[in-house]
């Protein structure tokens, strides 16, 4: 595996087991072996390295989303899958989720300078990819089915946002997660 790939994969893992404030330079480069230099020189910033995992992120996001949509055969059909799908991605590690969706709405302002061409046009094919395989499903002109996939999308990761929010307080909800996904699914597709 390739230096830049390692330290993403250290980075993530330590995401994982520590959350935000156990991914630094200094812990990615010990848990490697080597220097915070070296960490540095893929990654000159933390932005990068952010930005980096973001857009890796967004593909196995988008990976799952068209993988459980591409057997489908209706419009519901595909809209239930692809909301169950994403749920479970972003519920089986709510800081991925945070890092996402949260983090950077939240970064200090001077990790706040606008994400460079290339990183945005990665974002961009990737959501693009996503959007289109959801909006084909979907039986509709084709300006009228993106918007329904990005309204969609932004409903899914509005729930998990609850979700997260319930799971950062140690306040659950009323409601258990299978309960709010179903009726997330029966909502969206009620007017397919």
């Amino acid at each position: 595996m390739k230096t830049d790939k390692k330290i993403l994969q250290a980075a993530q893992e330590l995401l994982a087991t520590g959350g935000f404030g156990a991914v630094s330079f200094d812990t990615i480069a010990r848990s490697l072996g080597v220097s915070k230099q070296a960490v540095l020189y893929w990654y000159p910033s933390k932005q990068d390295l952010l930005a980096a995992m973001l857009v890796s992120w967004l593909a196995a996001e988008a990976d799952v989303a068209m993988a459980a949509i591409g057997d489908t055969s209706t419009p519901s059909a595909a809209i239930s899958a692809f909301v169950k799908a994403l749920a479970a991605f972003h519920l089986s590690d709510l800081d991925r989720f945070r890092m996402m969706y949260l983090a950077p709405q939240t970064l200090k302002a001077e990790m706040q300078t606008p994400l460079e061409g290339e990183v945005l046009d990665r974002i961009h094919t990737t959501t693009d990819r996503m959007y289109g395989s959801l909006a084909n499903c979907l039986e509709l002109d084709p300006l009228q089915a993106r918007q329904h996939a990005t309204s969609i999308h932004s409903a899914v990761l509005g729930l998990i946002l609850m979700f997260g929010l319930a799971d950062s307080i140690k306040d659950p909800l009323k409601h258990s997660e299978e309960a709010l996904i179903a009726a997330l699914v029966t909502r969206l597709t009620a007017s397919v």
